[in-house]
C-alpha cells in the first residue's frame, strides 16, 4: 500500500475494508469557550475520562465546581454536558458528585491526590433524546464501564447482544479468527468465556454498521434493561430488611438485590427529607393506596442519607423542571434546612438549546475503534477533538472512474474528513432507525463521497419493532439502487444522517445533509438550455412528477398494505375484495399510463433516437386517449367511503386487525394517514383537470395540441362534476375516522350528520390562569382536550360545548388578556384565548357559523363524552397539563413497548405550533399536491443539494429519488412563511424561494419560472389559511 499522504493523517486514518470509521462528528459552539478563571493560587486537577484517559486540568483553587466541570465539557467540545458529572472519593470514602456552585478548595481536601471520574449523572428513558453523536458515544462507554464491572446486570442474551455491539465499534465487520482473538483477549463482562460464541454469532449479524449505528443498537438495548443507570444506595427498611434505594427519571425506586420491588412515581411524592440516618418519602394522600403518607428508611449514616437526597433533588429538577430553579433568599438569622439546589439546564432546556442553535462540526477520535491493517497510522488516544484537517475536500485516486470501490485504498480515500471551519458540516451517517422527521436538526454538508456498502445488514429479530426503531419489515430494496438494509429498511449510502431514532416530532426539519447529489451550476446551466423552455413543456412535466408519485401511492395500498395486513388471515374477504379491486386495476393502468408520459416527454426533450420534435411537443393526445381508458374505473370511485367504513367496521371486530393496521400505519412507507391514500384516486382526477385547465389557458386556439387538451378537459370535468358531493363527504368522513384515532375519552364521534370544521390549539382560562387545550370544532359541538402522558400520544378529552343556543363575543377588555373571547353555552361559559388576531378572528367567523348552521339543522346528539369525563370543569386540568409539557420534550412516552400511534399528525402539529387548521385547508392541501427536483440549501452552507421533493398534506417530504420507497425525512408547513430571498441573503440563483420559521431557514431552488410558480403557489396553501372557499355545509363548488 502507497504511503498516505501526510496532511491527512491528522483527521483521518487508514482503514481495512468493512472497518468501522473512527472518526466521529462532534458540535463546536461558537460560545463554548473556557470558562473565566477567577484569581488566586492555581491547583492541577486530574481528570478520568470515560475512554480510561487522564486528563489534567490547571485552574484556581477558588474556582466553583461548575469552572471546573465547563473546562472539561469545553476540551472535549461536549454541547450536552449536561448529562455528565466529576465525581470523587471523599473523606468518608463515598463517591459524590463535585457540586457546580461550592469552590472546588471546598470540596477536595487533597486536590492534587484526588482523581475526579468524569461519568454519566443522569440516565435518560430514551437514547434519542441524546441529539448528538458524542453523547451517545461517552453514554456507550459509561454502558461498557458498567458491564465490566457487574454493575448493569442482565440475562446473557442482553449481555451478549451488547458486547458484540461494542466489538463491532471497536474491530469492524466480523472475521471469525479475529473476533474470537479479541474476545480471549479483552474482558467485557464478568465471566465472559462461556457467552463467547453467542457474542460471535450475534457480531457476526453487525455487518456494516458504523461505530455510530453500533453505540446507537448499544444504548437500545441497555435502555430497557432494569438496572439501566441504576446506581444502589444500601438501605434498611423498618423491619430491618435489606434494600437498596436509587433514583431515575421516574422517581424514587426501591431494590431487594437487582429485582425492583417498589417504585415511587413523582407524581406521588411530596417531599424527600432525611433526619440523621433516616431517609423520608412523604407521599400525596391517595385513598386508592395502601401506603402510609410518609415511608422511612435507616441508610448507614447521616452522610450517606445527604448524598442520596442530594441526587434525587438533582433528578427531579433536571427531568420534571421546566427551567433551573431560583436559588432561595438567605435568612437574616439563621437557617433551617439544607440550601442544597439544583445548578445548571434541564432536560428540557438542553433539547430546545441543541435544536434551535447552531454549531460548527468537528471530528472526535474514538480511543477503542482500531484500523488493523495499517501500523503506520498513529491515532490520537484523547477523547478530544482532532485539529482541523488543511482541506475540505476528500482525496481522490488517480485511477480511472471505474474503479472498483472495495480497493483498500480507495476505501481509505473515502474516508471522512469534516473541516471544522465549515459552519454547516453534518453528522456521521444514519441511524437505522431514522424516522421521516426527526427533530430540526442542525445539518449541513460532509465532504464525503461514500460508496455502496455491503448489500444487506442483519439486526437481532427481537429489536425490529422496538419503540425507537422503524417499523418497517416489510419493504424491499428499490429496483436499481444498491440500499443496505438496516432493521428490515433500506439505509441511505450516499446521505449522512444522525443516528437519531427518535418518533418524528412534528417540528422535523429534514435530517439530509449537503453531499447528497450535488449539482454544480455549470451543470445546471447545460441541463437548462439541452431542455425545452416552452411552459407546455413545464406543465406535462408536472403530469409526469405528480404520476410517478401517485403510482408510488397506490403501490402503498396495492403491495405494501397488501403485504402486511392483506395477507393475514385475519383479514377478511370483504375488505380485500372491496380495496384491492379497486386499486389493483388502478395501479395496472396508471403503470401502464406512466409509461407512456415517460416516453413522450423523453420525445419532447430530445432524449431518444426520434428527432421529429414537431410531432411530439405536445401531451394532450396522451391525457385525451388516457382519460378516455380511465373512465370505466371511475365509475365505482363513488364509494371509497363504503371502503372507509369497511376498514373501520372489521378493525373494530379484530383487535390483531387494528394492530395490524395500526402497525402498518407506523411504517416509513405510510407517510401520510392510510384513509388518505384511500381517496388518493379521487384526488387524482382533480389534478389531472387542473393541468388541463393550465395547458388549455396556455395553448393558443390554433395550436395542435388545443384540442386534445380541451377533449381530455371535458371528459375528466365530467366526472370530476359527477364526484364532486360525493369527495366532500368522503373528506369529512376521512377526517373524523382520522380525528377519532387522535382522542380518547370520545364516544360515537364518527355519526351520520356531524361535519368537522375546524381544529387547533387556544388557552383556556381557569382559576390557575391560562392552560394550553386544543379545541375540536364541529357542526354540532365543540370538544376541548389536553395532550396527556399517554402512551399512544393521544388527546385526552376534558369537556365538550353543544352549539345549540351557544353565544360568542370578544372578551379582550373584561378579562385583560390578548385575543380573548368567550364562548356562552346553555350550561357552561369558557373564555379562551387566541395566540394572534388572525386565528382568534378565523376562530370566531368558524363558531359564528357553526352556531347558525346548529339553529337551522336538525344536526347529530351532542352525546360524545363517556361516562368518565361528563365532567366539563375537569379538575385535573392543571396537573395532566405539567404532564403535556413533560411529553413534549420526549419522542417516545412508553419505555416497555413501541409507540402505538403517529406523534406527527396535523393535531401534534397545531399543538406545538399553537395554531390551526379548518376543513377547508385541509382539502385544499390534499388537492394540491405537487412533486419534483428541488435544490435545497441550508442558511449557513454552501453547496445546493438535489432531492426529491414531495408536497401534500400540509409537508414537505423529502427524497433522495423518485423511485425511493419511502420519505428520508418531512418538513411540516404550517407556521412557516415562504418568501423571495433578499439582496442581503446573497442568494444569486434565479427561482428561489424561502422557507423560514424561527430560526430555521431552508432555500428551495426550482428548475424553471413555471415550476417556481408553482412551488410557491402550493405551499402558500400550507402556510397561509385560505380564505372560506366553499360553505361548511359542502353546497358550493370548490376552487
Amino acid at each position: 500500500m502507497a504511503e498516505p499522504d501526510p496532511d491527512t493523517i491528522s483527521s483521518g486514518a487508514g482503514q481495512r475494508l468493512g472497518a468501522p470509521e473512527t472518526l466521529g462528528i462532534s458540535t463546536l459552539d461558537p460560545g463554548h469557550r473556557p470558562p473565566a478563571m477567577p484569581p488566586g493560587r492555581h491547583v492541577t486537577i486530574r481528570v478520568r475520562m470515560l475512554d480510561d484517559t487522564e486528563e489534567l486540568f490547571d485552574i484556581s483553587q477558588k474556582a466553583s465546581g461548575k469552572v471546573l466541570f465547563d473546562l472539561v465539557c469545553s476540551h472535549m467540545n461536549l454541547i450536552e454536558g449536561d448529562y455528565f458529572g466529576l465525581e470523587f472519593q471523599n473523606q468518608q470514602k463515598m463517591m459524590v458528585w463535585l457540586d457546580h456552585i461550592k469552590p472546588i478548595i471546598k470540596q477536595l481536601r487533597r486536590p492534587k491526590h484526588t482523581i475526579l471520574r468524569f461519568s454519566v449523572k443522569f440516565f435518560p428513558p430514551d437514547h434519542a433524546q441524546l441529539l448528538e453523536e458524542l453523547t451517545r458515544y461517552l453514554f456507550a462507554l459509561q454502558i461498557k464501564q458498567d458491564l465490566y464491572c457487574g454493575r448493569l446486570t442482565c440475562n446473557d442474551t442482553s449481555a451478549a447482544l451488547m458486547v458484540s455491539y461494542i466489538i463491532q465499534s471497536e474491530i469492524g465487520d466480523f472475521e471469525e479468527s479475529q473476533c474470537r482473538s479479541h474476545l480471549l483477549n479483552n474482558n467485557y463482562i464478568p465471566d465472559q468465556m462461556p457467552l463467547i460464541d453467542k457474542i460471535m454469532e450475534f457480531h457476526s449479524k453487525n455487518i456494516g454498521q458504523t461505530p455510530a449505528e453500533s453505540d446507537y443498537h448499544l444504548l437500545e438495548v441497555a435502555r430497557r434493561l432494569e438496572m439501566y443507570g441504576i446506581r444502589l444506595h444500601p438501605a434498611k427498611d423498618r423491619e430491618g430488611t435489606k434494600l437498596s434505594l436509587t433514583v431515575a427519571h421516574t422517581g424514587v425506586l426501591v431494590f431487594q438485590g437487582h429485582t425492583k420491588i417498589n417504585a415511587f412515581n413523582w407524581s406521588k411524592v411530596r417531599k424527600l427529607s432525611f433526619k440523621r440516618k433516616r431517609f423520608l418519602i412523604k407521599l400525596r394522600p391517595d385513598l386508592n393506596s395502601s401506603y402510609q403518607d410518609t415511608l422511612e428508611f435507616l441508610m448507614p449514616s447521616r452522610d450517606c442519607c445527604k448524598v442520596f437526597w442530594k441526587i434525587c433533588v438533582e433528578y427531579h429538577a433536571f427531568f420534571r423542571l421546566f427551567e433551573e430553579p431560583k436559588p432561595k433568599p438567605k435568612p437574616v438569622l439563621f437557617s433551617r434546612g439544607s440550601s442544597f439546589r439544583f445548578s445548571g439546564r434541564t432536560q428540557k432546556q438542553v433539547i430546545e438549546y441543541v435544536k434551535e442553535s447552531e454549531f460548527k462540526k468537528i471530528p472526535f477520535e474514538r480511543k477503542h475503534s482500531r484500523v488493523q491493517y495499517s501500523s503506520r497510522v498513529q491515532h490520537n488516544s484523547r477523547l478530544s477533538p482532532l485539529p482541523s484537517p488543511s482541506h475540505r475536500e476528500v482525496p481522490t485516486d488517480s485511477g480511472a472512474p471505474g474503479d472498483r470501490i472495495d480497493s483498500p485504498r480507495r476505501h481509505w480515500k473515502e474516508s471522512v474528513l469534516v473541516s471544522a471551519e465549515d459552519p454547516a458540516a453534518s453528522r456521521a451517517r444514519m441511524s437505522p432507525s431514522h424516522q421521516r422527521n426527526g427533530h430540526e436538526e442542525r445539518t449541513g454538508s460532509v465532504s464525503r463521497t461514500e460508496e455502496t456498502r455491503s448489500p444487506t445488514r442483519q439486526t437481532h429479530p427481537e429489536h425490529l419493532n422496538t419503540g425507537v426503531v422503524s417499523n418497517s419489515p416489510h419493504l424491499s430494496a428499490s429496483s436499481g439502487h444498491s440500499h443496505g438494509m438496516v432493521n428490515g429498511q433500506k439505509s441511505l449510502e450516499l446521505c449522512s444522517h444522525s443516528p437519531d431514532g427518535r418518533l418524528p416530532s412534528p417540528l422535523t426539519s429534514p435530517l439530509l445533509n449537503d453531499a447528497c447529489s450535488v449539482r454544480t451550476d455549470d451543470e445546471d446551466e447545460v441541463r437548462r438550455k439541452r431542455f425545452p423552455t416552452d411552459r407546455a413543456y413545464f406543465i406535462a412535466k408536472e403530469l409526469l412528477t405528480t404520476e410517478r408519485t401517485y403510482v408510488k401511492d397506490l403501490e402503498v395500498v396495492t403491495v405494501s398494505f397488501q403485504s402486511a395486513v392483506g395477507q393475514d388471515e385475519a383479514t377478511p374477504d370483504s375488505l380485500k375484495d372491496a380495496i384491492f379491486s379497486t386499486f389493483e386495476p388502478l395501479h395496472k393502468f396508471h403503470t401502464g399510463f406512466l409509461r407512456e408520459v415517460e416516453q413522450r416527454l423523453a420525445l419532447w426533450e430530445g432524449r431518444s433516437n426520434a428527432h421529429i420534435k414537431g410531432d411530439y411537443q405536445r401531451i394532450g393526445d396522451v391525457l385525451l386517449k388516457n382519460l378516455q381508458g380511465l373512465k370505466p374505473l371511475t365509475a365505482n370511485l363513488s364509494k371509497q367511503s363504503e371502503i372507509l367504513l369497511e376498514l373501520e367496521k372489521v378493525c373494530k371486530a379484530s383487535r390483531r386487525l387494528e394492530g395490524l393496521c395500526r402497525d402498518f400505519e407506523l411504517q416509513k412507507v405510510c407517510y401520510i394517514p392510510l384513509n388518505v391514500f384511500i381517496l388518493r384516486p379521487l384526488h387524482r382526477l382533480i389534478h389531472y383537470k387542473q393541468i388541463l385547465e393550465r395547458l388549455c389557458k396556455h395553448y393558443p386556439a390554433t395550436h395542435v395540441d388545443f384540442r386534445d387538451c380541451r377533449a381530455a378537459l371535458a371528459d375528466v370535468s365530467e366526472v370530476v362534476d359527477q364526484l364532486q358531493g360525493s369527495l366532500i363527504k368522503m373528506e369529512n368522513l376521512q377526517k373524523l375516522l382520522e380525528l377519532k384515532k387522535d382522542l380518547i375519552g370520545v364516544d360515537n364521534l364518527v355519526v351520520p350528520g356531524r361535519e368537522f370544521i375546524r381544529l387547533g390549539c387556544l388557552s383556556k382560562l381557569s382559576g390557575k390562569g391560562l392552560q394550553q387545550r386544543m379545541f375540536f370544532l364541529f357542526n354540532d359541538v365543540i370538544l376541548y382536550t389536553s395532550r396527556g402522558m399517554t402512551a399512544t400520544n393521544q388527546f385526552k378529552v376534558h369537556g365538550q360545548l353543544p352549539l345549540h343556543g351557544m353565544t360568542i363575543r370578544e372578551s379582550e377588555d373584561e378579562w385583560g388578556v390578548p385575543h380573548a373571547f368567550t364562548l356562552v353555552g346553555q350550561r357552561q361559559s369558557v373564555v379562551v384565548a387566541a395566540s394572534s388576531l388572525v386565528e382568534m378572528e378565523k376562530w370566531m367567523e368558524d363558531v359564528k357559523m357553526a352556531i347558525e348552521m346548529a339553529k337551522t339543522s336538525n344536526g347529530p346528539s351532542s352525546e360524545l363524552l363517556t361516562s368518565s369525563l361528563t365532567d366539563n370543569k375537569c379538575p385535573e386540568d392543571s396537573s395532566v397539563e405539567a404532564e403535556s409539557e413533560d411529553d413534549m420534550t420526549a419522542p417516545h412516552v412508553s419505555l416497555e413497548k413501541p409507540t402505538p400511534h403517529r406523534g406527527n399528525t396535523m393535531v401534534h402539529v397545531c399543538w406545538h405550533r399553537n395554531t390551526s387548521v379548518s376543513m377547508v385547508d385541509f382539502s385544499i392541501a390534499v388537492e394540491n399536491q405537487l412533486s419534483g427536483n428541488l435544490l435545497r440549501k441550508f442558511k449557513n452552507s454552501n453547496g445546493w443539494q438535489k432531492l426529491w421533493v414531495v408536497f401534500t398534506n400540509f409537508s414537505l417530504f423529502f427524497y433522495k429519488s423518485h423511485q425511493d420507497d419511502y420519505p428520508l425525512a418531512s418538513l411540516p408547513l404550517l407556521g412557516y412563511s415562504v418568501t423571495v430571498p433578499s439582496e442581503s441573503e446573497n442568494i444569486h440563483k434565479d427561482y428561489v424561494f424561502k422557507l423560514h420559521f424561527k430560526s430555521h431557514v431552508y432555500y428551495f431552488r426550482s428548475e424553471s419560472e413555471y415550476t417556481f410558480e408553482r412551488w410557491m403557489e402550493v405551499i402558500r396553501s400550507a402556510t397561509v389559511p385560505s380564505s372560506r372557499a366553499r360553505g361548511l355545509n359542502g353546497k358550493e363548488t370548490r376552487a
